[in-house]
């Protein structure tokens, strides 16, 4: 059998599905029977230099070309972003075309339209590749771990701020310095908002949490906290206590609730995320049957993303000669509330400064009574001007009752800045 693929977009990742795909083309015959070609694909520029090999593919600037040809069966969309990436997805599933994408911000926010116009069509719609790069996630999680009920999923899932925060852990150095060299190296966008901001953790973790909670979780669930306020000293603090900083995204299950977050979180040194370090991902599972795992490798990159691609490609491709769709039912998940008020209490990270006088900490330690927020750890670190920074680790609390800590310690007059609040994680 001969299968003929169209290929939306040819960055990085197209770029990289291109040059697999020749590689492999022998491999996946093997094992699928199938005899796999790119025909066509959609570029912005023809006059471009690429360092991809082109070998037979053919080049357009018009979609039409692609998805009104009835020879290509396959669409895969490596574009990225929300439009044109929607609607010609949507087009395509219309045309009868399978689709497989690695376009994590489309699939977070239109994800259920564009599987139920799949459902409708008979058509496979597949996005392995679309949250951790060559890291399998997704399939796990749909087809491996349903016998389980997930209680909790937490990751390490942009690339971008693993390699910040493990430079600034590493060297001393601050935010705004490194995330400059990230920009250099490649690691950040030139606008990196998306990162370092936690968008992109929150709409990953927002596709992970749909699967693992079989429930409809939309991007507004989680709440988010980046990386901008995270400095040199919290680093250096969070060593003393005994714990990195790594941005976290975290959904856990109680009570048929959800609680979804991304925040930069102080994590023990003996903890497995805490090994995570440069660029890489990794994702912990725990399952009431399976137990706790973790699935870690590379996140991003043209050729791990592109592995992704293909593994979905060859699923598509065993379903075409068996004449089946792996299409799952999205009409099989549930509606389950997400209640910020019911996340699972635990410690929290506080580093404020203080006018350094008599009493100022005592009515500090009030607020803190008044709240039932207990103290576990308390450093103070005396600067100049006349003021002291004040390090603080809660007992457990829950997140609610450590915002209303927050705004009430914001308007106490010898706080001069309330600096940094992140969440603690358990050994």
């Amino acid at each position: 059998m001969h299968i003929q693929i169209g290929l939306l977009g040819c960055g990085t990742v197209g770029g990289g599905v291109i040059e697999l795909l020749h590689k492999r083309k022998q491999k996946i015959a093997e094992l699928t029977g199938v005899q796999a070609s790119i025909k066509k694909v959609l570029i912005r520029d023809l006059h471009k230099e690429r360092e991809v090999l082109l070998d037979g593919e053919t080049l357009t600037t018009d979609a039409e070309d692609i998805l009104n040809d009835p020879d290509i069966t396959i669409i895969i969309e490596t574009i990225g972003g929300i439009e044109p990436a929607r609607s010609l997805i949507l087009q395509a599933i219309a045309q009868k075309k399978h689709v497989i994408t690695a376009n994590k911000d489309l699939i977070a926010l239109h994800g259920s339209e564009i599987i139920e116009a799949a459902k409708e069509a008979n058509v496979d719609v597949y996005y392995e590749a679309a949250v951790g790069g060559a890291i399998p996630l997704i399939r796990p999680l749909k087809e491996s771990l349903t016998a389980n009920v997930i209680t909790e999923i937490k990751g390490i899932i942009n690339g971008t701020t693993n390699f910040i925060l493990s430079k600034m852990t590493a060297t001393g150095a601050d935010f705004t310095e490194v995330l400059d060299e990230a920009q250099q190296l490649g690691y950040a966008e030139a606008d990196p908002s998306s990162d370092v901001d936690g968008l992109d953790a929150a709409r990953k973790l927002t596709i992970l949490s749909t699967i693992a909670f079989h429930t409809k979780v939309k991007l507004s669930d989680v709440r988010v906290t980046g990386i901008r306020e995270v400095k040199a000293d919290d680093v250096r603090y969070a060593n003393e206590l005994g714990y990195v900083i790594k941005l976290l995204a975290t959904g856990t299950e109680t009570d048929d609730t959800l609680s979804l977050c991304v925040a930069p979180t102080l994590i023990p040194k003996d903890h497995p995320l805490a090994h995570v370090s440069d660029a890489y991902n990794a994702l912990y599972v725990r399952g009431d049957a399976s137990g706790d795992l973790m699935f870690f490798g590379r996140g991003a990159g043209s050729l791990p993303t592109a592995s992704a691609v293909l593994g979905d490609a060859i699923d598509v491709f065993r379903n075409l000669t068996h004449r089946v769709t792996g299409l799952q039912d999205s009409s099989y998940l549930s509606e389950k509330p997400v209640v910020p008020d019911k996340a699972a209490a635990q410690p929290f990270y506080l580093r404020f400064s203080v006018q350094d006088r008599t009493g100022v900490f005592a009515k500090i330690a009030g607020l803190f009574g008044e709240h039932d927020i207990n103290m576990e750890t308390v450093m103070q670190k005396r600067i100049c001007d006349g003021s002291a920074e004040i390090i603080i680790i809660t007992h457990e609390v829950v997140p609610t009752n450590i915002d209303r800590l927050r705004k009430a310690l914001e308007q106490l007059e010898s706080v001069i800045a309330v600096h940094l609040v992140m969440p603690v994680e358990r050994a």
